[in-house]
């Protein structure tokens, strides 16, 4: 009950404030077959987008500490949004685990946040791809974010790759 509850808190908690100006993307998304990421116009969201993809890369090798370091940026890159405080607090609980199991499963409510934060946000150019795969998370599926269609899953790796599909596209309007 109580992750259900999370949940919800989390999905409202970061969706309430964006607008600034551009970021520049130039960190290679080098596990996606393509090394473009979309630019938001709001360069803190962009942040927190880039600082996303490369903690999804770090799972998606199945590098703990890589995605220590990467949750870590993202959660205070979080912290410039009003409104994203729980969702940062998540991001810093997977930088403060080693587990990678234990940060698989927090990545999955930490992406449903991220998601929701992006459905609000404004593209300047590119496309976001949420992805899913419903044998993440014992069975019970998760999403992710992801700069290319092309599935990389985060929640196997090498293990299941490939396992799941793009539900959802974000592009400029």
């Amino acid at each position: 009950m109580f992750a259900v509850c999370s949940f919800g808190a989390l999905i409202s908690a970061c969706t309430q404030s964006n607008s600034s100006s551009q970021n520049d993307s130039s960190t290679p998304d080098s596990i996606e077959a393509v090394p473009q990421k979309a630019v938001l116009k709001d360069s803190d969201v962009n942040s927190v987008y880039s600082n996303y993809i490369d903690l999804k890369n770090a799972l998606v090798s199945a590098k703990s500490s890589e995605a220590q370091t990467a949750s870590a940026k993202l959660s205070d890159a979080l912290l410039k949004i009003k409104g994203c405080e729980t969702t940062s607090e998540l991001a810093g609980k997977i930088s403060a685990s080693s587990d990678l199991k234990s940060q698989r499963s927090d990545f999955t409510v930490l992406s449903a946040d991220i998601i929701a934060l992006m459905k609000n946000s404004e593209i300047e150019s590119g496309t976001l791809y949420v992805q899913y795969c419903p044998m993440a998370n014992s069975g019970n599926g998760g999403s992710w974010l992801a700069s290319n269609s092309e599935i990389r899953n985060p929640y196997f790796g090498d293990e299941m790759m490939n396992c799941g599909e793009v539900k959802e596209e974000f592009k400029k309007k």
